[in-house]
């Protein structure tokens, strides 16, 4: 997946560019087995999408939902779905159109996101920017989340300028820094380019960058990774030292009555609190965290009963992709819950995680049916 968007070896790119600086890689390839202007007609008018997998924007300004949603009709008595005239109506005007979610809501893109997410250590997300000729959806801004920025059709200019606030946060979006980044962006750009169809820009999070179709319709995916930092990882080291303090009974013990502040305790708190740090172990957490920040691939129920229905020594399976399974002792967990395994279990258990497709008889068909009910396992092609 990396190397479908980078033209440097992932060795270089992890010294030299990851999270550090812009990268534009010129001719990657052909995007429309990704997304594509049909898929946007698709989406947009046959699915019955909802708020907030939309936005309209125009001129850094976003067009309120209730101007481009209207209820479902007979049968579907949903009051927020995409109204498709409402929308057509609006891209007229000169809005762009934003598909948000298409990780969750179109195939090629829910396999390359998942895939991708697994490569980089990190969850994607992925948006499609629809725009018009000659026009701007958004003003000069900074994301929280490091983007690839895949042009699919059509042309775009792109100004980046360097950060005003270097690597934030999720909680310090660029709105609380409008005039640094307002005055940011009226300085001699770091980067003014032309994207065409197969071109690649990546932007670590905080660059400001602006965007504008040229003369056709374009459309753009944005992959946006949501980056683990230092910072979420000292938090979860915080929470698990806190949660060794909880069975300390001085810890738990009252302060003084009458106080007003901290006092001599800090003192004693801070002590045990820098011994229960380093005894404490993030990894737990860490890895609990991860599994709540994305979705395991897409499971098909009835797919699912016929493989459990047809049964047999010589059925192939395989585990289901991005389900982030792990193997700790005797029990498996995963994004969609945990297993607990006897010791004769463990054997076949640990081949199914080398994610290659197997025979159901090699495996144990008690253990293949139980990891089908649980959605563990999932039917492979023959």
């Amino acid at each position: 997946m990396e190397a479908r968007l980078i033209g440097l070896g992932r060795a270089e790119f992890a010294a030299e560019v990851w999270g550090r600086l812009p990268l534009l890689t010129r001719g990657s390839g052909d995007f429309s087995d990704l997304f594509s202007a049909s898929a946007v007609d698709e989406l947009v008018s046959r699915r019955g999408l909802r708020t907030p997998f939309v936005r309209v924007a125009k001129d850094g300004v976003t067009a309120p939902e209730s101007s481009y949603t209207s209820p479902g009709g007979v049968g579907a008595s949903v009051a927020d779905q995409l109204d498709d005239t409402a929308l057509w109506r609006s891209f007229a005007d000169g809005s762009t159109l934003v598909l948000q979610a298409l990780h969750r809501t179109w195939e090629p893109v829910t396999d390359f996101t998942a895939r991708l997410g697994t490569e980089l250590g990190h969850p994607v997300q992925a948006n499609a920017y629809v725009t018009p000729p000659q026009s701007r959806g958004f003003d000069d801004h900074y994301d929280v989340h490091d983007v690839f920025v895949l042009q699919v059709t059509g042309t775009k200019r792109w100004i980046v300028h360097e950060p005003v606030h270097p690597a934030p946060l999720r909680d310090q979006p660029w709105t609380a820094r409008r005039a640094a980044v307002a005055e940011a962006a009226r300085t001699e750009a770091y980067l003014d380019t032309v994207l065409g169809p197969g071109d690649v820009l990546y932007l670590p999070r905080g660059w400001l960058h602006a965007a504008e179709a040229l003369g056709a319709v374009s459309i753009h995916l944005t992959l946006g990774v949501h980056t683990w930092t230092r910072h979420a990882l000292a938090r979860q080291l915080a929470e698990a030292a806190l949660a060794l303090l909880r069975e300390d009974v001085e810890m738990r013990g009252s302060l003084p009555l009458g106080v007003d502040g901290p006092g001599a305790d800090v003192g004693l708190v801070r002590r045990r609190l820098v011994a229960a740090l380093a005894e404490a172990d993030p990894t737990p957490r860490f890895h609990r965290a991860r599994r709540d920040q994305a979705r395991p691939a897409p499971l098909g129920p009835l797919a699912q009963l016929g493989a459990l229905d047809g049964l047999a020594p010589d059925s192939p399976v395989r585990l289901r992709e991005a389900l982030e399974a792990r193997l700790g002792g005797h029990r498996l967990t995963t994004r969609v819950g945990w297993l607990d395994l006897s010791e004769a279990e463990l054997p076949s258990v640990l081949q199914i995680l080398d994610g290659a497709t197997h025979l159901a008889g090699e495996l144990g068909l008690p253990l293949v049916e139980r990891l089908l009910r649980a959605g563990v396992l999932v039917p492979a092609e023959s």
